[in-house]
């Protein structure tokens, strides 16, 4: 190979010029003054397609990933439908499939993690991606979300900042699929913006126990439009059936070594044995009369509107009921995008949703192999398809005829232009100055952060400040970004700065004077969101050789009647072990390949020999120790309760035969087919409550 340089390559490199300072430039070399807002016709106008700067710097990021999603790569997808309640946003909407009483719209639904690599682990602290693709009679409509109702950025033009801030540092490729690390936080310290996201995002929202038991949002505010041309603007919020719970980040940890598929395997699961995971679609509806009522932008997509000020109006349900057939031709394939519409629903002037709408489009061009992705079979709509468009990759349509243009005569005028049931775009008037510059109105940077954490019971706010302190703690101390977030956090609230700070060794700073403290929202709190149900909830049941077979067989009906999974884990990893009755009971797992943080709940039955296998085994108390030390319900019933005792349970115990439950640890000295039912409804009802969250267990070494 010839390396010798090129003449007149070396005469354009030897003209380089260094800009000195070294300047923020286009790809051309032009400099930029300005690179935190979009082009926009006034400042809460639309984003305009003459804005060169933002487009070339979109259309890089979303190319920077090939053929990987550049974030979102890592999910998991299912299929199901969706039903209206009734025709009650008739008034409201054009859109079919939320107005017609009986009907079933078809649905995709991918889950995902956000900054991480397909090869990333599922429990990982991260915005999860909840995107719904909507098979409607009217086309396609995707209704794009994640599991915070907010944004880290207020206008699209940072999106490729702030991610490429996230992911790995681009000099080492490290970490993965984290944010506890010094470029996050450097930007986070200088952009106030981001504060209101990373709250939830130092949250227990953003470790949920299963996709199935996590809220979604739209995030942006969009605006339904009637048949007679009115709009109103709104909010999308789904809430599933099961509540809203979470992890505990030493879980999440663990279970990235054990099973780093958790979430995928439990959504995947859960489908194939009939536990449907379904959700309640509900709207926000704000009178475009109001848009200005608020204390805050309607368009910030960094702010959520409170539900005790608008309240969510139920108006469907979606269900889950079928797991795709093949993982790459259809949950890797599927292709959603904001700006995929049908009549009765329209943008804002969202500076971020304006991007989404163009980014999405960019990055399935080139990750789907050319303008025909949505010939593959889980992008195709179940409307009838029509247009001019030829050729391209993956061409799949078959055209027939001699014309592939509007207006003609040869092909008879076909296909023609609709007159009604279609998609006409919101009539409003816009005008202003072209210019980069933000509304006022977006300027709150600290208001809803502070909302959010007042909104947060004593545990989850431990939790928070736990999250930042790790997050932290990963940080250079020599790079001053650590004092720089926690004087950020002091502008949210002092006792969480001072909090934060203590744990990081850091002097708390001053207190400032606060000028805006909102009421609580109940609605931001997980521990208000928990229904009475133990439906799909794991149990973990420790047996041995000599095991009490009648008390296993007693309380595991009970629980599996009310749909939760029984699991039996032995000290073998296999096979059988034998009962106290002489016959055999099938094991499901070996205590050597699970951890008591995939289950919700552990059962230590009775029979004297299983139970001196137990305790002189560090594995089983283990299993036990840690599953109290996370909070979890601990049940154990006759001679069992040995087990509790050696693993250092707090365990209080009748002295008849009556049921005990204190502390989330219950307790029955009765056993075999006498089992108390008292003893099973104490358990049903700890584990309804998914955690006992005032335990103290700082004494635990688990």
């Amino acid at each position: 190979m010839n390396n010798t340089p090129n003449p007149k390559q070396q005469q354009l490199e030897g003209a380089r010029v260094d800009n000195g300072k070294g300047y923020l430039t286009t790809q051309q070399g032009v400099r930029i003054d300005h690179t935190d807002d979009a082009l926009t016709a006034g400042e809460r106008g639309p984003t305009l397609l003459e804005d060169f700067h933002a487009r070339e710097k979109v259309t890089h990021f979303d190319h920077e990933r090939i053929p990987e999603r550049v974030v979102h790569a890592r999910g998991a997808g299912a299929y199901g439908y969706f039903e209206p309640y009734d025709d009650g946003l008739a008034d409201f909407t054009a859109a079919k499939f939320l107005t017609t009483p009986g009907l079933r719209t078809p649905v995709f639904v991918r889950f995902s993690t956000v900054a991480g690599s397909r090869g990333s682990a599922d429990t990982v602290r991260d915005v999860r991606g909840f995107a719904t693709k909507f098979y409607t009679e009217q086309g396609n409509y995707d209704l794009v979300g994640n599991n915070f109702p907010v944004f880290f950025i207020q206008d699209g033009i940072k999106f490729p900042d702030f991610v490429h801030a996230v992911k790995p540092e681009p000099h080492n490729e490290i970490p993965q699929a984290a944010s506890a690390h010094n470029t996050l936080w450097d930007f986070v310290s200088l952009q106030p913006e981001t504060l209101h996201a990373i709250m939830w995002l130092m949250s227990d929202r953003a470790l949920p126990r299963s996709y199935r038991m996590m809220q979604g949002f739209g995030v942006h505010t969009f605006r339904l439009v009637n048949a007679s041309g009115q709009g109103v603007f709104v909010k999308f919020h789904w809430k599933p059936l099961l509540g809203v719970h979470s992890l505990i980040w030493e879980e999440c940890q663990q279970i990235a070594g054990k099973d780093p598929d958790f979430n995928r395997r439990d959504l995947w699961e859960a489908i194939e044995a009939g536990h449907y995971p379904e959700w309640e679609l509900g709207v926000q509806l704000i009178p475009e009369s109001d848009e200005f009522d608020f204390p805050f932008d309607l368009l910030d997509a960094t702010k959520i509107v409170p539900e005790e000020r608008v309240p969510v109006l139920p108006v469907g349900r979606m269900v889950l009921d079928r797991n795709p057939d093949n993982f790459f031709a259809e949950t890797e394939q599927v292709a959603f995008h904001t700006a995929n519409l049908v009549p009765g629903i329209d943008f804002t002037n969202d500076p971020l949703l304006q991007f989404r709408n163009f980014s999405y489009l960019d990055t399935q061009l080139i990750r789907l192999g050319g303008p025909n992705f949505a010939h593959l079979p889980v992008n195709r709509p179940i409307a009838d398809v029509r247009n001019n468009q030829r050729d391209g990759y993956s061409q799949h349509t078959i055209a027939q005829g001699p014309t592939s243009y509007y207006k003609n005569t040869l092909g008879g005028g076909c296909p023609a232009l609709a007159d009604e049931d279609v998609f006409r775009h919101y009539t409003e008037r816009v005008d202003g100055h072209k210019i980069r510059r933000r509304a006022e109105s977006f300027k709150d940077y600290y208001s809803q952060p502070r909302l959010f954490w007042d909104s947060m019971s004593a545990v989850e706010a431990e939790h928070i400040v736990a999250a930042f302190a790790f997050e932290l703690g990963k940080v250079g101390p020599e790079t001053g970004i650590r004092p720089r977030v926690v004087e950020q956090l002091n502008l949210i609230d002092h006792d969480l700065a001072a909090r934060v700070a203590a744990k990081l060794g850091l002097t708390a700073p001053a207190e400032v004077s606060i000028d805006v403290r909102h009421a609580p929202s109940p609605a931001l709190s997980q521990l208000n969101a928990v229904p009475h149900t133990i439906d799909t909830r794991r149990i973990a049941v420790l047996a041995a050789g000599g095991v009490d077979v009648r008390g296993i067989e007693r309380a595991a009906a009970a629980l599996r009647r009310l749909g939760a999974t029984v699991d039996i884990i032995s000290t073998v990893g296999g096979g059988t072990v034998w009962c106290d009755t002489g016959h055999e009971l099938a094991v499901d797992l070996g205590i050597n390949t699970t951890s008591s943080a995939l289950y919700d709940a552990v059962l230590v039955p009775g029979g004297a020999e299983s139970v001196e296998q137990l305790t002189q085994d560090g594995s089983m108390i283990h299993f036990v120790s840690e599953a109290y030390k996370h909070l979890k319900p601990i049940a154990a019933f006759g001679a069992g309760i040995d087990v509790l005792q050696a693993a250092g349970v707090r365990t209080r115990v009748a002295n008849g035969s009556g049921a005990v439950s204190d502390d989330g640890v219950i307790t029955s000295r009765t056993s075999g087919d006498d089992l108390d039912d008292a003893f099973i409804g104490a358990l049903v009802g700890a584990v309804e409550r998914h955690r006992v969250w005032d335990r103290v267990t700082d004494m635990i070494p688990a």
